[in-house]
Parts: structure tokens; sequence; C-alpha cells
């Protein structure tokens, strides 16, 4: 598996507000890792069985981490570095994470070496025409009005292939790998 990780604290990039909510108030935060139940009305897991896994894996108790929002797609369009692998279409999604214990939401060394230990375990996985990539960036903790600075980790898992089924097959392998190899970084404890 192709994985990579970067960390992403310009002006421009992305900043998570957590918990978060759309302007209409119909779209938020549902905390799945103390209510596992509230998986059921993660519209995104409804449509693909295969993230609901990946949630699953990710919020459970062993994980250090918790999903924060998702989504995922298929598409046909590819950049030139895809080519690699061959492929028409691609299934893709992404996750973001922050670290479950509030005491580590704020150490941006503690979020690099868990991005790096999770990139080393899934290059060690076996190949498959599936990538993921692990952005660290800014996140703002919101709580009792109270904000506070930290981070969080976005995590894009693609599976590539000839047709939709082929790039839906190798994408539920991908986020396999990827949920595995959270839960043994978590496992470590270090990050």
């Amino acid at each position: 598996m192709d994985a990579d990780f970067s960390i992403e604290l310009g002006g421009e990039d992305p900043v998570l507000d957590f918990p978060w909510s759309d302007p209409d108030g119909k779209l938020r935060y549902l905390d799945v890792k103390r209510q596992p139940g509230l998986l059921s009305e993660v519209e995104e897991a409804k449509l693909f069985p295969e993230l609901a896994e990946f949630l699953r894996a990710v919020n459970s108790a062993i994980s250090m981490v918790e999903s924060a929002k998702c989504d995922a797609w298929g598409t046909a369009e590819l950049a030139p570095e895809e080519e690699i692998f061959g492929a028409s279409r691609k299934s893709v999604s992404y996750v973001d994470l922050v670290f479950s214990r509030t005491d580590q939401r704020e150490s941006l060394p503690f979020h690099e070496r868990f991005a790096k230990r999770l990139v080393e375990l899934l290059r060690r996985t076996p190949e498959t025409p599936s990538a993921a990539e692990v952005n660290v960036r800014r996140c703002c903790f919101r709580e009792n009005d109270a904000a506070r600075e930290g981070f969080y980790f976005t995590v894009y898992v693609t599976g590539y292939g000839q047709d939709e089924a082929q790039a839906r097959q190798n994408w539920a392998i991908g986020l396999k790998l990827t949920g595995n190899a959270v839960l043994q970084v978590s496992a470590a404890g270090t990050g």
C-alpha cells in the first residue's frame, strides 16, 4: 500500500472546529466513540458499509483516536501522480480524527510520531492498488465557551481499479489495513 504523511499548518490549510456543525445545524459532529449507536446516524456510514467498519475500528475503546468528520465518493478523475496504479476509477474517503485524550491534542510532536508510525505500518502491508495519506492540521477545540488550539489528522484512503466495483473493493482493503494500523499504533501507546 502506498502511504505518506504531511504536516499542513499554513494559513491556507484546512482548520477543523471541534465539535463542528454546519451553518444550518443539519450536519454536526456525532460522538461515536462514547455513543456507538450514533454511527447509524452517519449518512456516509449508511451508504458505505466499508466506511462504517473503519469508523467502528477508529472509535473503538482500544483506539487512541476518534472520528470527527468523514466523507466518501467515487470518481474517474485521476491526478497524473495516480497513473502508477494503471486505473481508470478510484474510490476515496477522508476521515478527520482527533486524539481522545484532551492532553494529547495540543502536542504537535505527538501527532507527528503517530502519523509517522501509522505510515510506517501501512508501507509494510501487502502491495495493493490503494493509498493512504495522513495530514496533520490545526484544530480549534471548543468546550464551555473556551477555545484551545491543537491538531488533528485527516486520513485519506483511496482504492484504484478499472471499474467502480474494483476501485471500491481496493478502497475497502485500504480502509481495513488503515483501521488495523490505527489500532496497532494505539496499542503501542506512544504514537
